[in-house]
């Protein structure tokens, strides 16, 4: 099976499947490699030392599969309903995670893709990866096409704005590769920078993940900094103060996957029901959603900050 016929089924099936983007891209080292690299050093990384333990690993798709050739990039959008303002007592929590865990979501759809790879092409080799994996997938997503790197180093798509879930489909076949997205539509707008609420984009295209809202409610492990705790607000788990600032994000579709829209108690979310849940009804209630990331002693860390910021 030649490059264009093979690369046309996967994107048929992926459409299929519900991927809503779909862009193939050479298995060659990330154009944004030293970039990252640049900004481990830097210590912007914060308490993630698991980035720079699998640093070789990020300059390199072929760690992830063996004289992979290609990458089919693909994007699934989240967008739904439109997020309530929390009253007191209640904490926001990220559009993304109102619903299922997206990795759960997705990896079903990667590995119907990756079995139809298999049948058309036995003797080959694939592999499906979302989040997960030391792979730079903006970067990757990029150069197959799929959007550009706003100012807020998010990935963002002509028609979904930012709201869209990556993952990757890797292959040691060769694809027709799509023409990479290579100008930026932010223009001089700084609508992200300034609507950040520590200041965590510290210039255009640069993030200090010490001081990013999301790092601090989900990533982090420790107290969130006494100077920073202010400006969490109402936010409960994760941020989306700057893709809401973003003016590509303002008209974007909803999505048609239930699986993405919102949970009972999640727009917003109720904090002494939180705070009442043992570790038992916390897993219960949590293990195969988003919030899970943050482990209930995370989640109750924050849940204290927000209602310190409400009195």
């Amino acid at each position: 099976m030649n490059a264009a016929t093979l690369t046309a089924a996967l994107k048929e099936e992926a459409a299929r499947l519900g991927f809503e983007l779909a862009g193939a891209a050479p298995a060659a080292a990330p154009l944004g490699f030293e970039r990252f690299r640049q900004w481990l050093a830097d210590g912007f990384a914060g308490d993630m030392p698991y980035l720079a333990d699998r640093l070789e690993a990020y300059g390199d798709p072929g760690r992830l599969l063996d004289e992979a050739k290609s990458i089919l990039m693909l994007g699934v959008n989240y967008r739904s309903v439109e997020p309530a303002a929390a009253g007191p007592g209640q904490g926001r929590v990220s559009r993304y995670a109102w619903g299922a865990d997206y990795h759960d979501a997705i990896r079903q759809r990667l590995h119907a893709l990756a079995d139809l790879h298999r049948r058309l092409v036995p003797h080959g080799r694939v592999r499906g990866v979302v989040d997960t994996a030391p792979l730079l997938e903006r970067q990757f997503a990029q150069r197959a096409g799929l959007g550009w790197i706003g100012k807020n180093t998010m990935l963002i798509n002509e028609r979904f704005g930012s709201w869209i879930f990556l993952a990757a489909l890797l292959t040691t076949e060769q694809l027709a590769y799509d023409e990479p997205a290579t100008a930026g539509r932010c223009g001089s707008c700084r609508a992200c920078l300034d609507a950040c609420p520590t200041g965590a984009l510290v210039e255009p295209y640069r993030l200090n993940a010490r001081k990013c809202i999301s790092y601090l409610t989900i990533e982090s492990r420790g107290p969130i900094p006494a100077e920073l705790r202010a400006a969490c607000g109402d936010r409960l788990f994760g941020c989306d103060a700057c893709q809401e600032a973003c003016l590509h994000n303002g008209r974007t579709p909803a999505t048609a996957e239930p699986a993405f829209h919102p949970r009972p108690g999640m727009n917003p979310a109720e904090l002494a029901e939180l705070l009442a849940l043992n570790e038992a009804g916390f897993r219960r209630r949590f293990r195969h959603t988003p919030l899970w990331r943050a482990r209930r002693e995370g989640i109750l860390r924050n849940a204290g900050v927000v209602l310190e910021n409400q009195q």
